[in-house]
Protein backbone atom coordinates (compact mmCIF):
# COMPACT_ATOMS: atom_id res chain seq x y z
CA UNK A 1 0.00 0.00 0.00
CA UNK A 2 2.80 2.40 0.78
CA UNK A 3 4.27 1.88 -2.71
CA UNK A 4 0.87 2.63 -4.31
CA UNK A 5 0.89 6.12 -2.80
CA UNK A 6 4.55 6.90 -3.60
CA UNK A 7 4.12 8.02 -7.24
CA UNK A 8 1.10 10.34 -6.70
CA UNK A 9 2.82 11.93 -3.71
CA UNK A 10 5.98 12.51 -5.77
CA UNK A 11 3.94 14.07 -8.61
CA UNK A 12 2.14 16.34 -6.16
CA UNK A 13 5.44 17.47 -4.70
CA UNK A 14 6.81 18.28 -8.18
CA UNK A 15 3.68 20.25 -9.00
CA UNK A 16 3.98 22.21 -5.76
CA UNK A 17 7.54 23.17 -6.69
CA UNK A 18 6.68 23.90 -10.32
CA UNK A 19 3.94 26.44 -9.55
CA UNK A 20 6.19 28.88 -7.65
CA UNK A 21 8.91 28.38 -10.26
CA UNK A 22 6.45 29.21 -13.03
CA UNK A 23 5.23 32.28 -11.14
CA UNK A 24 8.84 33.40 -10.67
CA UNK A 25 9.55 32.95 -14.36
CA UNK A 26 6.47 34.99 -15.29
CA UNK A 27 7.47 37.72 -12.87
CA UNK A 28 10.98 37.83 -14.31
CA UNK A 29 9.57 38.00 -17.86
CA UNK A 30 7.23 40.83 -16.88
CA UNK A 31 10.08 42.70 -15.23
CA UNK A 32 12.30 42.46 -18.30
CA UNK A 33 9.59 43.15 -20.92
CA UNK A 34 9.27 46.88 -21.55
CA UNK A 35 5.82 48.41 -21.25
CA UNK A 36 4.24 49.43 -24.56
CA UNK A 37 5.00 53.01 -25.56
CA UNK A 38 2.23 55.44 -24.69
CA UNK A 39 2.79 57.47 -27.87
CA UNK A 40 3.72 56.29 -31.33
CA UNK A 41 4.72 57.87 -34.62
CA UNK A 42 2.10 57.38 -37.32
CA UNK A 43 3.28 56.94 -40.91
CA UNK A 44 3.18 59.96 -43.18
CA UNK A 45 -0.22 60.32 -44.89
CA UNK A 46 1.60 60.22 -48.26
CA UNK A 47 4.95 59.09 -49.65
CA UNK A 48 7.99 61.23 -48.72
CA UNK A 49 8.37 62.34 -52.33
CA UNK A 50 4.67 63.19 -52.74
CA UNK A 51 5.11 66.89 -51.94
CA UNK A 52 7.92 67.49 -54.45
CA UNK A 53 9.02 69.87 -55.81
CA UNK A 54 7.67 72.02 -52.95
CA UNK A 55 9.23 69.89 -50.20
CA UNK A 56 11.90 67.40 -51.20
CA UNK A 57 11.77 63.73 -50.24
CA UNK A 58 14.99 63.79 -48.21
CA UNK A 59 13.72 66.63 -46.05
CA UNK A 60 10.48 64.72 -45.45
CA UNK A 61 12.33 61.53 -44.50
CA UNK A 62 14.61 63.33 -42.04
CA UNK A 63 11.90 65.60 -40.67
CA UNK A 64 9.43 62.78 -40.06
CA UNK A 65 11.69 59.80 -39.38
CA UNK A 66 14.34 61.58 -37.31
CA UNK A 67 13.01 64.81 -35.82
CA UNK A 68 9.42 63.76 -35.18
CA UNK A 69 10.49 60.30 -34.03
CA UNK A 70 12.84 61.90 -31.50
CA UNK A 71 9.97 63.93 -30.02
CA UNK A 72 7.90 60.77 -29.64
CA UNK A 73 10.76 58.79 -28.08
CA UNK A 74 11.69 61.57 -25.67
CA UNK A 75 8.07 62.15 -24.71
CA UNK A 76 7.65 58.48 -23.82
CA UNK A 77 10.78 58.61 -21.67
CA UNK A 78 9.63 61.75 -19.88
CA UNK A 79 6.17 60.35 -19.21
CA UNK A 80 7.57 57.02 -17.99
CA UNK A 81 9.75 58.88 -15.49
CA UNK A 82 6.73 60.51 -13.83
CA UNK A 83 3.99 58.10 -12.64
CA UNK A 84 1.58 61.04 -12.17
CA UNK A 85 1.47 61.46 -15.95
CA UNK A 86 0.56 57.85 -16.72
CA UNK A 87 -2.54 57.57 -18.90
CA UNK A 88 -2.69 61.23 -19.89
CA UNK A 89 -3.46 61.87 -23.54
CA UNK A 90 -1.37 64.07 -25.80
CA UNK A 91 -3.82 66.99 -25.86
CA UNK A 92 -4.10 66.93 -22.06
CA UNK A 93 -0.32 67.16 -21.76
CA UNK A 94 -0.23 69.99 -24.30
CA UNK A 95 -3.00 71.91 -22.55
CA UNK A 96 -1.14 71.71 -19.23
CA UNK A 97 2.31 72.35 -20.67
CA UNK A 98 3.06 75.31 -18.42
CA UNK A 99 2.64 73.20 -15.28
CA UNK A 100 4.78 70.30 -16.50
CA UNK A 101 8.53 69.78 -16.90
CA UNK A 102 10.23 71.26 -19.95
CA UNK A 103 10.79 67.78 -21.40
CA UNK A 104 7.03 67.25 -21.50
CA UNK A 105 6.26 70.71 -22.88
CA UNK A 106 8.85 70.49 -25.64
CA UNK A 107 8.25 66.90 -26.72
CA UNK A 108 4.47 66.78 -26.34
CA UNK A 109 4.35 70.00 -28.34
CA UNK A 110 6.71 68.59 -30.94
CA UNK A 111 4.62 65.46 -31.33
CA UNK A 112 1.29 67.32 -31.55
CA UNK A 113 2.60 70.04 -33.87
CA UNK A 114 4.20 67.68 -36.34
CA UNK A 115 1.21 65.36 -36.50
CA UNK A 116 -0.95 68.41 -37.25
CA UNK A 117 1.58 69.63 -39.83
CA UNK A 118 1.70 66.39 -41.84
CA UNK A 119 -2.10 66.32 -41.95
CA UNK A 120 -2.24 69.95 -43.13
CA UNK A 121 -0.51 69.05 -46.39
CA UNK A 122 -1.27 66.90 -49.42
CA UNK A 123 0.16 66.31 -52.90
CA UNK A 124 -0.51 69.24 -55.22
CA UNK A 125 -3.18 67.36 -57.17
CA UNK A 126 -5.11 66.53 -53.99
CA UNK A 127 -5.15 69.78 -52.02
CA UNK A 128 -8.75 70.68 -52.83
CA UNK A 129 -10.34 74.08 -52.52
CA UNK A 130 -11.04 76.40 -49.61
CA UNK A 131 -14.65 76.14 -48.43
CA UNK A 132 -16.89 79.16 -49.04
CA UNK A 133 -17.26 79.59 -45.25
CA UNK A 134 -13.51 79.66 -44.65
CA UNK A 135 -12.86 81.95 -47.62
CA UNK A 136 -15.55 84.35 -46.39
CA UNK A 137 -14.08 84.37 -42.88
CA UNK A 138 -10.56 84.99 -44.20
CA UNK A 139 -11.76 87.81 -46.43
CA UNK A 140 -13.74 89.39 -43.60
CA UNK A 141 -10.79 89.24 -41.20
CA UNK A 142 -7.85 90.03 -43.48
CA UNK A 143 -9.36 91.77 -46.52
CA UNK A 144 -8.63 89.01 -49.05
CA UNK A 145 -7.02 85.60 -49.34
CA UNK A 146 -3.87 87.20 -50.78
CA UNK A 147 -3.65 89.64 -47.86
CA UNK A 148 -4.09 86.74 -45.46
CA UNK A 149 -1.22 84.86 -47.10
CA UNK A 150 0.98 87.95 -46.92
CA UNK A 151 0.21 88.40 -43.22
CA UNK A 152 0.86 84.71 -42.54
CA UNK A 153 4.21 84.93 -44.34
CA UNK A 154 5.13 88.07 -42.40
CA UNK A 155 4.43 86.31 -39.08
CA UNK A 156 6.45 83.28 -40.18
CA UNK A 157 9.48 85.26 -41.31
CA UNK A 158 9.35 87.46 -38.20
CA UNK A 159 9.53 84.47 -35.84
CA UNK A 160 13.02 84.74 -34.34
CA UNK A 161 14.87 81.43 -34.27
CA UNK A 162 12.74 78.31 -34.40
CA UNK A 163 9.00 78.04 -34.09
CA UNK A 164 5.65 77.89 -35.82
CA UNK A 165 3.12 80.18 -37.48
CA UNK A 166 -0.60 79.47 -37.12
CA UNK A 167 -4.06 80.40 -38.30
CA UNK A 168 -6.40 79.92 -35.35
CA UNK A 169 -10.00 80.35 -34.35
CA UNK A 170 -10.01 82.45 -31.20
CA UNK A 171 -12.41 82.33 -28.28
CA UNK A 172 -14.48 84.99 -30.04
CA UNK A 173 -14.90 82.74 -33.08
CA UNK A 174 -12.79 84.99 -35.29
CA UNK A 175 -9.69 84.01 -37.24
CA UNK A 176 -6.27 85.25 -36.13
CA UNK A 177 -2.65 84.70 -37.15
CA UNK A 178 -0.18 83.97 -34.40
CA UNK A 179 3.31 82.56 -33.94
CA UNK A 180 4.83 80.43 -31.19
CA UNK A 181 8.44 79.67 -30.26
CA UNK A 182 10.10 76.27 -30.27
CA UNK A 183 7.42 73.54 -30.09
CA UNK A 184 4.74 75.60 -28.36
CA UNK A 185 1.29 75.92 -29.91
CA UNK A 186 -1.89 77.95 -29.32
CA UNK A 187 -3.55 75.13 -27.35
CA UNK A 188 -1.02 75.50 -24.52
CA UNK A 189 -1.78 77.34 -21.32
CA UNK A 190 1.46 79.27 -21.88
CA UNK A 191 0.53 80.57 -25.34
CA UNK A 192 0.45 84.35 -25.68
CA UNK A 193 -2.48 84.04 -28.08
CA UNK A 194 -4.72 81.03 -27.46
CA UNK A 195 -7.10 79.40 -29.87
CA UNK A 196 -7.87 76.35 -31.98
CA UNK A 197 -5.36 75.85 -34.81
CA UNK A 198 -6.79 75.23 -38.27
CA UNK A 199 -3.55 75.79 -40.21
CA UNK A 200 0.08 75.69 -39.09
CA UNK A 201 3.51 75.79 -40.68
CA UNK A 202 6.81 74.66 -39.20
CA UNK A 203 9.47 77.36 -39.56
CA UNK A 204 12.28 75.46 -37.87
CA UNK A 205 15.23 75.31 -40.27
CA UNK A 206 15.06 71.53 -40.49
CA UNK A 207 11.73 71.97 -42.31
CA UNK A 208 13.27 73.73 -45.30
CA UNK A 209 17.06 74.04 -45.09
CA UNK A 210 18.07 71.30 -47.55
CA UNK A 211 16.11 73.00 -50.34
CA UNK A 212 16.03 76.67 -49.36
CA UNK A 213 19.02 77.09 -47.01
CA UNK A 214 18.35 80.32 -45.08
CA UNK A 215 15.57 81.53 -47.39
CA UNK A 216 12.60 80.97 -45.10
CA UNK A 217 10.46 83.42 -47.10
CA UNK A 218 10.86 81.27 -50.25
CA UNK A 219 9.76 78.21 -48.29
CA UNK A 220 6.69 80.03 -46.97
CA UNK A 221 5.77 81.24 -50.48
CA UNK A 222 6.00 77.77 -52.03
CA UNK A 223 4.25 76.01 -49.17
CA UNK A 224 0.77 77.18 -50.21
CA UNK A 225 0.92 74.76 -53.14
CA UNK A 226 0.67 71.77 -50.79
CA UNK A 227 -1.78 73.10 -48.20
CA UNK A 228 -4.76 70.74 -48.06
CA UNK A 229 -7.59 73.27 -48.08
CA UNK A 230 -10.16 70.51 -47.73
CA UNK A 231 -8.60 69.51 -44.41
CA UNK A 232 -8.18 73.11 -43.25
CA UNK A 233 -11.80 73.89 -44.15
CA UNK A 234 -13.01 70.86 -42.18
CA UNK A 235 -11.01 72.02 -39.15
CA UNK A 236 -12.51 75.48 -39.44
CA UNK A 237 -16.02 74.04 -39.59
CA UNK A 238 -15.33 71.89 -36.52
CA UNK A 239 -13.85 74.82 -34.58
CA UNK A 240 -16.80 77.10 -35.35
CA UNK A 241 -19.58 74.54 -35.24
CA UNK A 242 -20.27 75.18 -38.90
Amino acid sequence: MKRAFALPLALAACAAIAVPLANTALAQTAATTPAPAAFTLAPLPYAPEALEPVIDAETMRIHHGKHHQAYVDNLNKAVAADPALAGMGLEELVARAGTLPAAIRNNAGGHWNHTFFWETMAPVAQVGAMSPALEAAITAQFGSVDKFKAAFKAAGTARFGSGWVWLIVGADGKLAITSTPNQDNPLMDVAEVKGTPVLGNDVWEHAYYLKHQNRRADYLDGWWQVVDWGKVSARYAAATGG
